[in-house]
């Protein structure tokens, strides 16, 4: 029951943030590998990129990667949130009664590759999706994937199952610190707001003050693992499946920072936190009112 609630958090989160999350994708290829000033910028800002698309690709272009947002937030989370709220409840991350950060963090970061690994395949479509625009505003690589049906089975088709799991060496890492970050913090917020006595016991604005601490260190931590992870899933293949762009993690890393200095690590960052702050807000906040309801009526 752990795993089912942490995935229908995920999932009411994502009804709520996947356009933020189709203007941070497009952010992160815009100007892909192009040092500033020599690319033209279809995107100047989030407001209006999300403009920019509502405009051209009309209002289900905000909603591109839905479905597949939605499935990768259920297994990927379910499995993430799941196996942390597990080891909380085994009393793994508390040393003496108070969270102990690095058990948290480990017990985070661990959650966090298992989900990333099974949730990759989805993900991969889900970027696939969601970067795909009309030609005059488009970034990045273009698929010409119908939908998440027909992107799993012609990816399949092309370069077999391994094919699936393509982008996952930036997956892991990516959602390995942004989990430990995530989960972490929320866990020695939560306990720090309740210490203090700020809100009623029991009340949701205690997990809704810990998320939204939570929510800075996420973004800050991971935003540079995401831009990689974007890049990677998008780029485009050569018939044996290899990347045309980027060897792995390390070569775009190395790359992006060469080509677009820091700042290309960080693109999109405010994106980034519009779309991963309400996201880590809203999910930890249905999280651990969904655990509490199970819990008082189970």
């Amino acid at each position: 029951m752990d795993f089912v609630l942490s995935g229908m958090a995920a999932c009411g989160a994502c009804l709520f943030t996947n356009p933020l999350e189709v203007v941070k994708t497009r952010m992160q290829l815009q100007g892909e590998l192009k040092s500033r000033g020599t690319y033209q910028v279809y995107y100047r800002n989030v407001f209006h990129a999300f403009y920019t698309i509502g405009k051209v690709d009309g209002v289900a272009g905000l909603q591109k990667g839905l479905v597949p947002g939605l499935v990768y937030q259920f297994f990927m989370n379910g499995v993430r949130l799941g196996s942390y709220a597990i080891t909380e409840s085994s009393g793994y991350i508390h040393t003496d009664g108070k969270v102990s950060p690095a058990k948290s963090l480990v017990a985070g970061a661990i959650a966090g590759v298992v989900g990333a690994y099974m949730g990759s395949p989805i993900y991969l479509v889900k970027t696939h999706l969601q970067s795909q625009a009309t030609s005059t505003i488009a970034v990045g690589h273009q698929y010409k994937h119908r939908g998440m049906v027909h992107a799993l089975a012609a990816i399949h088709k092309e370069h077999g199952i391994m094919g699936l799991w393509r982008g996952s060496s930036a997956a892991i890492p990516r959602v390995s610190v942004g989990s430990a970050a995530q989960l972490s913090t929320f866990s020695a917020s939560k306990e720090l707001v309740t210490d203090l006595q700020l809100f009623a016991e029991g009340s949701w604005l205690i997990a809704l003050s810990a998320g939204m601490v939570s929510s800075v260190a996420v973004v800050l931590a991971m935003t540079p693992f995401d831009v990689v992870s974007t890049r990677l899933y998008n780029q485009p293949v050569d018939h044996l499946g290899k990347g045309k762009l980027y060897q792995g993690f390390s070569d775009c890393f190395s790359k992006t920072l060469k080509k677009e200095g820091l700042t290309g690590l960080y693109k999109g960052l405010g994106a980034s936190y519009f779309r991963l702050g309400p996201h880590t807000i809203l999910s930890l906040l249905f999280w651990n009112e969904l655990r509490k309801l199970y819990q008082k009526y189970s």
